[in-house]
């Protein structure tokens, strides 16, 4: 059967010439080489060389051998590169599940800055589960998600990515605007602009409105764009994270109001199956993310 290194003793000697350049480039004595020269021819029952003073000419077998040697040789090298890169965590593909659609905006920056820093790595996103982000993570549909909510589950890592405010986003113009905060009684005869998502897992519902028993008429709206432009419009209110309503008070005639006295504190998660925690890679998405 010929070898890897069968393989490797005929490109070093087309490359170098000599039996002795060949050696050396092989890290090989010189007998050593011609040891296994003789072996190969020997196994192969077929002449590879032909001496021509102190150089070595190539047979048509050895020549067979030779283009054999080009194709293969780049290719397993390149292959255990690859596969080095796998193993240390440089190259793959990280598919990453987002339960939190205003999270696109940060994720956008952080995808770029992870890409640049991986170059070999490729990512992929996924917003959409079967059944829930936790279960496409139990399920390795995904290997990171991203998600404002902790869910204890047996296997799963949770690590903290950044902590944020939630607030209420209104037109200039609407009276709640002049407020620096208001209560969820404020919002009984508003129009509430959401994501289509279950009421219960938001927030908004949850932490503030339904403890008060507050249940205002609501409009769920896919576009985060879309509605932040009707907010302008002054065809409802929406709620987003601080950091990403205060982009928007940038451009458009938008304004936040502090939801309740001390406000509506979240947390963003990456959650990760316990694994793959030391993964390079994952490691290097949340610690971009953190800054």
């Amino acid at each position: 059967m010929i070898e890897r290194a069968h393989l490797k003793i005929i490109r070093a000697l087309d490359d170098n010439g000599s039996l002795t350049a060949a050696a050396n480039a092989l890290f090989l004595t010189q007998p050593a080489l011609s040891h296994q020269i003789r072996y190969l021819e020997k196994k192969l029952a077929v002449s590879l060389w032909q001496r021509e003073g102190r150089q070595l000419r190539l047979t048509p077998a050895g020549e067979v051998l030779l283009q054999v040697s080009r194709q293969v040789l780049p290719v397993l090298e390149q292959t255990e590169k690859t596969l080095q890169a796998y193993g240390e965590g440089r190259q793959g593909v990280l598919r990453i599940g987002v339960e939190c659609h205003p999270c696109y905006q940060w994720l956008k920056g952080i995808l770029a800055d992870f890409l640049v820093t991986l170059p070999a790595m490729d990512v992929d996103i996924v917003n959409k589960f079967q059944f829930s982000g936790l279960e496409g993570l139990l399920n390795h549909h995904v290997d990171l998600l991203v998600t404002p909510d902790i869910v204890k589950k047996e296997g799963i890592v949770y690590q903290s990515l950044f902590d944020y405010e939630l607030v209420l986003l209104v037109a200039k113009s609407h009276h709640l605007s002049r407020n620096v905060f208001i209560s969820a009684e404020k919002l009984s005869d508003e129009t509430l602009l959401t994501f289509p998502i279950a009421h219960d897992r938001l927030d908004i519902f949850t932490r503030f409105l339904l403890p008060a028993s507050i249940n205002p008429k609501t409009k769920a709206i896919e576009s985060l764009d879309i509605m932040v432009q009707m907010v302008g419009l002054d065809r409802g209110v929406t709620v987003l994270p601080a950091w990403l309503a205060e982009e928007y008070c940038q451009k458009l005639p938008v304004a936040t109001v502090r939801l309740g006295r001390k406000g509506l504190a979240k947390t963003l998660f990456a959650a990760m199956r316990q694994a793959d925690v030391d993964i390079n890679y994952i490691q290097t998405f949340i610690q971009l993310g953190q800054q």
